[in-house]
């Protein structure tokens, strides 16, 4: 006799270990670039060699996350899931044997699209467990929260397995911990398609949505050592541009499109996309250069920088679920603009950091931005997922991750470049405005250095300032929402047994 997971108490059971997949997942994109010194040394490689090792996993998660929550939505969310979870393990298996620069490469991209299949079947899966509204939505916040988390833990974890074993050891510990993610879900997930099966997967929609994703996501990343007008970065524009106006022009007339542009049609969901987008841009963007900063101009290890995240990580774990339990209690927007407020005020307090600062000066900001953001999270995600019809939430959620993830990658090469241009200016500015009554070389060269010392921490300020403004921006935008009646109760989801 079939019944829903819902009525199950398994239901805690698969919300675990989709979050193990998650965590993986996303983990591996941060733990990585602390091992990247020690590859370049092992593998004789440059530095700008060894960029690529993270440029091609950004941008193979990012052309294949939409084919996977498509093919997730007609072939079922934990055939892909496993599939994807399985390949992934192979994949980190290889790397961490990986004997040149050319086999990590290859084994890299084949960590990133198994990873891909993760967010839109993980949230799919999720949405149809949990069916009632408040549950979906503490669900989701749990679930957000160990996304977030993981970014955060990555340097905390990295470091000592670098230090104390080998780089290749933060590809290898996948593996065990994988496998019971792997028992985990052919256990505890049940299987669900969409209502809707799809006879011609559109391959013409995923060729040109996928050669759109590569050329931004690579300008983005390449841009500023390329330079933002060479002619590396113009055709990357160029091909951008063509190439998404080809995808539109084909999903408009393709019989089952890759991504339904009727998506965009929906108020709740182009509004919910823009505040995030705004949001992960302002977060992401200005929060990479923290673990820079504390170790230019605190002197921290790359191990210490990442003890100043704990607070944050346990800060958003916290809040998460918390504002979950608000759903159906509080109008989604109000929290939204009130957890977004909240998180570009904790921004603003981080343009108040100088050499003289200590860890609290560090990690107070980081708790109040981390609390505020969590506890907006599960309404964000929630939002999406009442939006759409959920035989297409996979779809959906696929969008969804693409934002977040072009949105941070948006935030990093922005900020870099407003953090280089402050610091410049600033340079300039100081040296009009100071002077030095001495000759001595060694009081000219410390001149020179306070200058220096003076412009950066002003350029840090100036990053801080503009993120906090714009994440504050991206609140205010929250009161256009319209009131979202989540209708996760009504909608009818087709369950098979494994």
């Amino acid at each position: 006799m079939e019944k829903t997971a819902e009525k199950s108490n398994l239901r805690w059971w698969i919300l675990l270990t989709v979050i193990i997949g998650t965590f993986l997942g996303r983990l591996d994109q941060t733990i990585v670039n602390l091992a990247l010194p020690k590859i370049i040394s092992d593998f004789g490689i440059t530095v700008s060699t060894a960029g690529w090792i993270g440029t091609a996993y950004i941008l193979a998660n990012a052309v294949f996350v939409p084919i996977w929550g498509k093919l997730g939505d007609t072939i079922g969310r934990k055939k892909v899931y496993v599939i994807g979870f399985s390949i992934f393990i192979l994949g980190s298996a290889l790397a961490g044997l990986a004997w040149n620069f050319s086999s990590m490469l290859v084994f890299r991209i084949i960590q990133a699209v198994a990873s891909s299949a993760d967010y839109p079947t993980a949230m799919a899966i999720l949405t149809v467990t949990f069916t009632t509204q408040r549950d979906r939505a503490q669900a989701l916040g749990i679930w957000s929260s160990a996304f977030a988390a993981s970014a955060v833990l990555g340097p905390l974890i990295g470091g000592p397995l670098i230090d104390s074993f080998s780089w290749r050891m933060v590809f290898l510990i996948n593996i065990p911990i994988g496998v019971i993610g792997i028992i985990m879900a052919m256990i505890f997930i049940r299987e669900s398609v969409s209502e809707h099966k799809t006879v011609y997967f559109d391959w013409w929609g995923a060729f040109l949505l996928g050669g759109a994703l590569t050329s931004v996501t690579l300008v983005l990343d390449k841009g500023s050592d390329w330079g933002w007008l060479s002619a590396s970065a113009l055709l990357c524009y160029f091909l951008t541009v063509f190439l998404m106006w080809a995808f539109i022009k084909v999903e408009q007339i393709v019989k089952e499109p890759l991504v339904d542009l009727h998506f965009f049609k929906n108020s709740i969901f182009v509004n919910t996309l823009v505040n995030n987008f705004i949001i992960f841009m302002g977060m992401i963007g200005s929060l990479f250069i923290i673990p820079i900063f504390a170790q230019t101009f605190l002197g921290y290890t790359a191990t210490e920088s990442g003890y100043l995240f704990i607070p944050m990580a346990g800060a958003l774990m916290l809040a998460a679920p918390l504002g979950g339990r608000l759903t159906g209690r509080v109008q989604p927007k109000y929290v939204i603009i009130a957890s977004t407020l909240g998180a570009g005020i904790g921004l603003y307090f981080f343009t108040w950091i100088d050499p003289r600062s200590t860890p609290w000066d560090l990690m107070f900001p980081l708790m109040i931005m981390a609390f505020c953001m969590g506890f907006g999270m599960a309404q964000r995600t929630n939002m999406i997922a009442s939006a759409v019809p959920q035989s297409e939430i996979g779809v959906a959620s696929s969008v969804l991750a693409l934002i977040r993830n072009i949105a941070g990658a948006f935030g990093i090469a922005i900020f870099s470049a407003i953090l280089t241009n402050s610091i410049n200016s600033s340079v300039v500015k100081l040296s009009q405005h100071s002077t030095l009554r001495s000759t001595d070389p060694l009081a000219v060269k410390e001149f020179i250095s306070l200058i220096i010392l003076k412009a950066e921490v002003m350029g840090f300020a100036v990053v801080f300032w503009v993120s906090s403004l714009l994440v504050i921006f991206g609140g205010l935008l929250a009161f256009s929402f319209k009131k979202v009646k989540m209708g996760g109760e009504d909608k009818v989801e087709v369950f098979v047994e494994a």
